[in-house]
């Protein structure tokens, strides 16, 4: 007989939202894996469900659960090019990492959660950076949203700044608009290390300062616009953002001037 997360994936593979959500009701395992590492929220994305995908999504499904091949729902959906069920995930995404932000904000008072992720060990793939525990840091489906942010964040031209390199999905968007000068701060000291070894410290406009921006506030200038990418953590362990967002308020309060 199969198990309530079974049926759930079977649920999700169909399209079948009523049957889902009364499953979801019933007390179903939205992160159940099955046999082949999927779960119901993978097997949605993976055939275009775009309402079996919200309807799991607003059941609590982790959006950013990786498969056996590290895939995640995100990268199922645009893989199979169901650009619909691929939007509500990166929205979820979004949404989810904006509330946890705040949370994340609130809670460094308490504890300096910032630097347990400055201490993890991380890995890259060609798609993926990861942590010790291999769960995703940021990974590149996430790539028209970053490149989305750069257009914005360039769009007065003149000088920019970007807390976080990560996989350099956003920072390789910007040089794509040639600012005048490009202020990278990354903390990471793997990901600094990954980035003299390709070469950012040679290109002409890009400065990049190591430590973390709270440190290294002496050494900014005035920019035209700047975005942060953050990496501290959530209530259980890491709270990974893998969205940029502008920042204007956080670097404002700190007298950073930035240019209007």
């Amino acid at each position: 007989m199969e198990t309530e997360g079974e049926q759930l994936c079977e649920a999700a593979r169909n399209g079948d939202v009523a049957k889902a959500k009364a499953l979801i009701e019933s007390g179903a395992d939205v992160s159940f894996f099955d046999s082949d590492g999927l779960t119901p929220l993978m097997h949605a994305a993976k055939l275009g469900h775009t309402d079996l995908v919200k309807a799991l999504l607003e059941g609590g499904a982790p959006w950013n659960a990786l498969s056996p091949s590290n895939q995640s729902a995100g990268d199922f959906a645009m893989d199979s090019g169901h650009q619909e069920a691929y939007e509500a995930l990166l929205n979820a995404g979004i949404q989810a990492e904006l509330i946890l932000g705040t949370i994340a904000r609130k809670t460094k008072k308490n504890g300096d959660f910032e630097g347990d992720y400055l201490e993890d060990r991380v890995t890259f793939s060609e798609d993926k950076l990861m942590d010790s525990d291999s769960k995703a840091v940021m990974m590149a489906w996430e790539k028209p949203l970053m490149e989305a942010h750069a257009k914005a964040v360039c769009s007065g031209g003149g000088n920019v700044l970007n807390v976080g390199f990560g996989m350099g999905l956003v920072d390789t968007a910007i040089q794509q608009y040639g600012p005048a000068t490009h202020t990278i701060i990354e903390a990471h000291p793997e990901v600094y290390a990954r980035m003299l070894r390709t070469g950012w410290d040679k290109k002409d406009n890009v400065k990049i300062i190591f430590g973390r921006w709270q440190d290294v506030l002496s050494q900014l200038e005035s920019y035209d616009g700047n975005l942060r990418s953050v990496l501290p953590l959530n209530l259980y362990a890491y709270v990974y953002h893998y969205v940029c967002h502008l920042c204007y308020d956080i670097f404002s309060s700190y007298s950073v001037k930035v240019a209007s």
